[in-house]
């Protein structure tokens, strides 16, 4: 058979089923986030968050069915170009909302491909998780309770933010961290030091996001710095 003489391909037909399953996670958040957005007329803000939580679940996906890194690394590579076009011609409001000078998206995609290279493919996708859903989750609650709910703000280098919104980005990069250690069998006591320095650094790191360029240093260095507490201290 075709597929037996071509070892890459029959990879690729083995794959086609959890390739299919992210494609068909991905595509559903999408049309969520445009159907808010173009049919409900929801704020482009509030549908381009929805796509950033729910596009970083796919770690979780990609985690449970072992994918292997290159997919993931071309998955960045894939995002990272229609990001990029979706900035200079506006075709997708959920994923780049109109009016902002952000490169947010172009930044989340670039940093799963940076974190896929040196966690995934060393067999430790615990740490590109906690990078990813640090910033997902972790900034992504941060923008809607700041948003809708922030009453005192600060500023940091002409950025603007908001208390309410820092406190919920340490609360769920606390809780995010504290998920995955546990859950990869770290103890206690040094889940709960970790995930603490973690959600300060992550939560340091997101209130400087010009451009968006939070998204890029939030997820990495969440990652790296539980790493290293990891393996450097305990």
């Amino acid at each position: 058979m075709l597929s037996e003489s071509h070892p890459f391909l029959n990879t690729l037909l083995s794959l086609k089923y959890p390739i299919g399953l992210v494609i068909l996670y991905l595509g559903v958040i999408i049309a969520l986030a445009e159907g808010l957005n173009r049919l409900l007329g929801a704020n482009a803000e509030f549908t381009r968050k929805i796509v950033h939580i729910g596009s970083g679940n796919v770690v979780l996906i990609a985690w449970w069915l072992q994918l292997p890194h290159w997919m993931l690394i071309s998955a960045s590579c894939i995002a990272s170009i229609v990001a990029l076009i979706s900035y200079f011609l506006p075709i997708l409001p959920s994923i780049n909302s109109v009016g902002r000078k952000s490169l947010g998206t172009f930044f989340y995609a670039l940093s799963i491909g940076i974190l896929a290279q040196w966690f995934w493919s060393t067999g430790q996708p615990q740490y590109l998780a906690i990078g990813i859903l640090v910033m997902a989750w972790g900034d992504g609650m941060a923008a809607i309770v700041g948003q809708n709910f922030g009453q005192h703000g600060y500023e940091i280098l002409g950025v603007k933010k908001s208390w309410e919104g820092s406190l919920t980005m340490m609360g769920v990069s606390f809780f995010v961290t504290s998920a995955i250690l546990l859950w990869v069998g770290v103890p206690i006591l040094t889940v709960a030091i970790v995930s603490f320095t973690v959600a300060v650094v992550a939560t340091g790191l997101e209130a400087f996001s010009k451009l968006g360029i939070d998204n890029l240093t939030v997820p990495i260095g969440s990652a790296f710095l539980a790493f290293y507490l990891i393996h450097g201290l305990f």
